[in-house]
Formats: structure tokens, sequence, C-alpha cells
């Protein structure tokens, strides 16, 4: 289904993160919604200083990341209305 996945081979950063097969990774989460979830994004991060670093995290970007950021979101919404 095209909504769970874009590809912009065009921008300088493709891919952002290494992967064997590039054909398969997903733009639509350029910026992950998830990382104002901190420490129960489910991701794999981690912290430098007080930075959350996500660049080993390919949820996002991986074949069931949109299922998977789509199950967060309630937690997201909640979390920006505090």
């Amino acid at each position: 289904m095209s909504y769970r996945f874009s590809q912009n081979r065009a921008c300088e950063f493709f891919p952002c993160h290494k992967v064997a097969d590039d054909s398969k990774f997903n733009c639509l989460f350029c910026y992950c919604p998830l990382y104002l979830l901190k420490k129960d994004c489910g991701g794999n991060f981690k912290y430098s200083e007080n930075i959350k670093d996500c660049s080993f995290c390919l949820i996002p970007h991986g074949e069931n990341g949109y299922d998977y950021i789509m199950e967060k979101m309630e937690e997201v919404i909640k979390r920006c209305g505090e």
C-alpha cells in the first residue's frame, strides 16, 4: 500500500542509516514521531549526555515500521496533551 511506504532517493542523506537492501528503505517517517516517547519508544537508541541518539534504529524505515509506529501513536498523542 503506497501510504505505508515512501522513498526519496533524491535526498542527499538517502539512506540515512546503513542497510543491506536500500530498495526496502522507507522514508515515510524521516523524523520519527516516537522520538518524544524517550525511553518508551521501543527503538534501538542510546543517550549521549542528554541527547537521544537514534542513529542505530531502523524501526521507522523497516518493512513493519508503519504498523509499529501507528500502534504507538495513541501514546504520542496522549503525551502531546500533557
